[in-house]
């Protein structure tokens, strides 16, 4: 029998070396944190300064702040009355679409993620992905050439049975440029980003919970009503605000479709009389702008940014409040306790 030669153990990483690893990674992770901080407040930085003359200028002593979009009833007063119909109407048409478009996707992300087979669940969630990827300006003309002749019969069937309702009162519009064409093309662009991460959140579900909920006799359906839902709910909610600040900045779908005036308006089947929103506006009227009336669209960008920004703080806090994160967090403050 031959002798087995004794081999000695592999030579294992020093300390040293790990060492320097793990900062070089600390030292890119944390840089890369910072660098989206300094991006983020270098954004802010700019559309103060840049906005500030605007804001705290008189409006009524100035002809191209007051004349700016001039409504038909009377000059502008002050940066704030200018503002406050933009962004209206930018909550307003992201709310038309969240309404159209969260129930889809969270529709297509329980689709795929508990109904479909395998290989037809992977192909409808690159379908879905690649939604992501189309541009704006495709969606605008989808919007003009389809979207618009598509939904004229609905407009006058809505206005006809339910014109009661303030929302579909007012005369139709007959070339479909109104804010529900707008809100369906918006619904359709949000779709990648809830669909996306609704259906991560559902495939993250405990495997246990859904089999005991089915051992005990409940039904699919039951199982994600009582397994899937309750575990996914912060995760639903927000998914649906991050599609919500995704629809609150977009641009030339808006300015393509919908014919907008600056003014507070709830109608969504009118032509002119839909609330045109902050960044179309911005969009559309900055290459032909002042100096002052320049000063005066960054100043409505800013705060456009910062309604973005706190819906994307609410959709942090709700996931760190409500989370599963947060149960773990408590049963190991109450164990140390």
């Amino acid at each position: 029998m031959a002798d087995t030669a004794i081999r000695p153990p592999a030579a294992k990483p020093t300390k040293s070396t790990r060492r320097a690893s793990d900062r070089i990674f600390l030292g890119l992770s944390a840089g890369s944190a910072s660098l989206i901080m300094v991006i983020l407040a270098g954004v802010a930085i700019f559309l103060i300064i840049k906005g500030i003359p605007a804001m705290t200028a008189n409006w009524a002593a100035n002809p191209d702040l007051s004349s700016i979009q001039n409504p038909a009833h009377r000059p502008w007063g002050s940066f704030w009355e200018y503002v406050g119909p933009l962004l209206w109407g930018s909550i307003w048409s992201a709310l038309i679409a969240m309404v159209l478009g969260a129930p889809v996707a969270i529709g297509i992300a329980l689709f795929i993620s508990h109904y479909a087979p395998r290989r037809i669940a992977g192909f409808l969630g690159y379908i879905v992905d690649l939604l992501a990827a189309v541009p704006s300006i495709v969606f605008g003309l989808w919007g003009i050439i389809v979207i618009r002749p598509f939904l004229l019969p609905l407009s006058d069937f809505l206005n006809h049975y339910f014109g009661w309702i303030p929302l579909f009162s007012g005369p139709v519009s007959s070339t479909g440029s109104t804010m529900l064409a707008g809100g369906v093309v918006l619904a359709v662009m949000i779709l990648p980003i809830v669909t996306s991460i609704t259906r991560e959140i559902f495939l993250q579900t405990p495997r246990l919970h859904e089999e005991a909920a089915l051992a005990l006799g409940a039904t699919r359906w039951e199982m994600i009503r009582l397994s899937v839902f309750p575990y996914a709910r912060s995760g639903m909610v927000s998914a649906t605000l991050l599609g919500l600040g995704r629809a609150l900045g977009e641009t030339m779908a808006i300015a393509l479709i919908i014919s907008p005036s600056v003014l507070y308006s709830l109608l969504v089947l009118t032509d002119g009389y839909n609330s045109q929103t902050i960044a179309a506006n911005i969009a559309l009227n900055f290459p032909v702008a002042s100096d002052i009336q320049r000063s005066a669209l960054i100043g409505t960008g800013l705060m456009l940014f910062v309604v973005s920004l706190a819906v994307n703080v609410l959709a942090r806090y709700i996931i760190t409040a409500t989370g599963p994160g947060k149960k773990r967090r408590r049963r190991k403050e109450g164990k140390s306790a």
